[in-house]
């Protein structure tokens, strides 16, 4: 059921990516019609059919789609949002029941991963779902605006919109490598052996660097743990759900502070129309910084 349900879901985003492109492709104005048009079509193929075909022909499709990337190919069309007199004029009416569609993910998903064997991606899934659902109800909006707002986001965040999933990809790609050997072999030269502050100081800066280079707190957790974590903190004697659960925080400290972490900081940006796409970060960069000192602390203080 658990995979029957994962698949859907990707198919359902993979429709998304195929209308995205439909509408890419209709947009007569679109400055890069025909780049974006194969990107979001690439996108739904992988998808969608991402499953059925050969790992090598996904891997191509990933690398024209960065080459579109790379030459600027893919950019926003010229759909509208609504006006913002009439956003306005919404948000007076709901006011701070805005916020429950977008509540009802993290409670679903919640729900859904702590009670059920589905797992927390499928709870993700249906609780966006039912958030849809929710807003079409309380807003009393047609069903086609779900369609295309859908789009005008997607394209407006363009190509970050996927990078989530390839950084993640590269993290796993880093640990098989054995990236972890080569960054303890040299840390054991700066770090003496038995030095409790100084190995825990290594790992949680270890994870708010490498975080800020992938972008993603989980494909570092794994890289930094083995080559930092491991001979340099839990074989000193530490708890390792305390300092396991307080490291992955402090790479999350990095994510705060990274152009990589797209999803978190670039999105909110692209959405919010800000002059500055690094907006978000500048805002967040000097309480990134105490957070990962408080971290430090934290960890030399509880998990030992």
């Amino acid at each position: 059921m658990k995979t029957i349900l994962l698949e859907i879901l990707y198919i359902m985003a993979g429709l998304v990516a195929l209308f995205t492109a439909y509408l890419a492709l209709q947009d007569k104005k679109h400055p890069t019609r025909l780049g974006s048009t194969i990107f979001w079509a690439l996108l739904a193929f992988a998808f969608i059919f991402g499953k059925y075909v050969p790992a090598q022909l996904v891997a191509v499709i990933l690398i024209v789609m960065g080459v579109l990337t790379a030459l600027n190919k893919v950019q926003f069309g010229s759909q509208k949002n609504s006006s913002p007199e009439f956003r306005q004029e919404k948000s007076n009416n709901f006011k701070n029941k805005l916020f429950i569609p977008a509540l009802s993910i993290a409670v679903f998903a919640f729900g859904i991963a702590q009670f059920t064997s589905l797992g927390g991606l499928v709870g993700l899934g249906i609780g966006a779902f039912v958030a849809t659902i929710i807003a079409l109800v309380m807003t009393g909006a047609e069903a086609s605006y779900v369609a295309y707002d859908g789009s005008r986001l997607l394209q407006q965040v363009g190509s970050a919109s996927i990078l989530p999933q390839l950084l993640a990809a590269l993290g796993s790609l880093f640990a098989a490598a054995g990236v972890g050997d080569v960054i303890a072999s040299s840390i054991s030269g700066v770090i003496p052996q038995g030095n409790i502050l100084l190995g825990v100081i290594a790992y949680c800066l270890g994870m708010a660097l490498f975080t800020i280079i992938m972008g993603n707190a989980f494909a570092a957790f794994a890289v930094i743990t083995a080559g930092i974590g491991m001979p340099f903190v839990y074989s000193q004697g530490a708890d390792p759900a305390v300092a396991g659960a307080l490291a992955l925080t402090a790479g999350y400290c990095g994510t705060l502070m990274t152009p990589m972490a797209a999803n978190f900081n670039i999105v909110p940006a692209a959405i919010l129309e800000t002059n500055n796409q690094n907006r978000v970060i500048i805002s967040q960069f000097a309480f990134a910084l105490v957070m990962l000192f408080i971290h430090i602390i934290l960890m030399y203080w509880l998990a030992f």
